[in-house]
């Protein structure tokens, strides 16, 4: 089954519901198996039919971007987009296996290879500030599509996420999400922009915009944060949107929280590699960390700009 892919296959419900379908018409049973091949947000789709058939048919991931390879795919979330939330329908089912194959990052655009290195950065600069500093050499590299530190940043980021998931809250229970450390804003902006901006662009941009956040609380130096802001730049990363502006940004918070459920916990930089969370976020310093991103986007001169 062919279906389109991009953030529209978890937008549009006829698909997700053409695979629950075809699970009836061609007698697709709990012994059976479902493989996806696909970038995540195929992935997400194909995984939450999997996963209300028959309560649960085993499900084989074969990702092809960036993203699914080092983050997604090894993951336990299946999910579709409704009510212009993501994620709002889902599931937490892990797959019965994920295979990589490197080769498949040969089809894809330079915005796709791009996008998924964002996912790296974040789990390095919440858990390991020695890969966030081989992320900072291999820069130049990895933006020239060279594929051998690509293969190690994809392997290194994967077990991470993995480790993680498999020790800590893998079925979120708490309110704790480290992992999604500047994605309360990333995920709105996908929205506001209708899509425009891919997953992994947002991101970027809402890393960018928390460890700003993070600086302006007095939690990491100037320094620390022109690193991050470079690593991205040198990426070719684009750090503002002008979806950032407005109370729409602020609203993504809410809903942030809505869809863990508890308390709003939000992963901030107490130092680059470690992570803090806390319970609330200053709408003033927000702001102030909007205005710093739009500097950052045109200005060679990072903080000081």
């Amino acid at each position: 089954i062919l279906v389109i892919g991009g953030e529209e296959s978890k937008n549009d419900e006829s698909l997700y519901k053409k695979i629950v379908e075809a699970t009836h018409l061609y007698d697709i049973d709990r012994h059976s198996y479902i493989a996806v091949i696909g970038g995540g947000a195929v992935i997400d789709m194909v995984g939450f039919a999997a996963a209300i058939s028959h309560r649960g048919i085993r499900l084989i991931r074969i990702p092809t971007t960036v993203l699914s390879q080092n983050d997604s795919a090894v993951g336990v979330k299946n999910s579709v987009n409704l009510f212009g939330k993501k994620n709002y329908l889902g599931t937490f089912t892990p797959p019965y296996a994920v295979l990589n194959d490197f080769n498949f990052l040969k089809t894809l655009d330079d915005r796709d290879w791009r996008s998924g290195i964002s996912e790296a950065i974040k789990v390095a600069l919440i858990k390991d500030l020695s890969f966030f500093t081989w992320i900072e050499d291999h820069a130049a590299s990895l933006a020239a599509r060279d594929m051998t530190p690509m293969k190690e940043l994809i392997i290194r980021c994967a077990r991470m996420h993995l480790d993680h998931i498999s020790g800590k809250d893998p079925f979120e229970f708490g309110s704790s999400r480290p992992l999604d450390f500047g994605h309360w804003a990333a995920h709105k902006l996908e929205h506001l922009s209708d899509f425009r901006i891919r997953h992994g662009e947002a991101v970027a941009i809402g890393i960018a915009l928390d460890s700003t956040y993070s600086y302006l609380k007095g939690w990491i130096s100037e320094d620390d944060l022109s690193r991050i802001i470079a690593v991205f730049k040198t990426l070719g990363f684009e750090l503002f949107a002008p979806e950032l502006g407005g109370d729409n940004l602020i609203k993504g918070l809410k809903e942030f929280q809505e869809h863990l459920g508890g308390q709003l916990t939000i992963m901030l930089l107490k130092d680059l590699g470690k992570g803090e969370e806390v319970h609330e976020m200053n709408h003033e310093l927000i702001w102030k960390s909007v205005d710093l991103l739009k500097n950052f986007n045109k200005e060679e001169n990072l903080v000081n700009s």
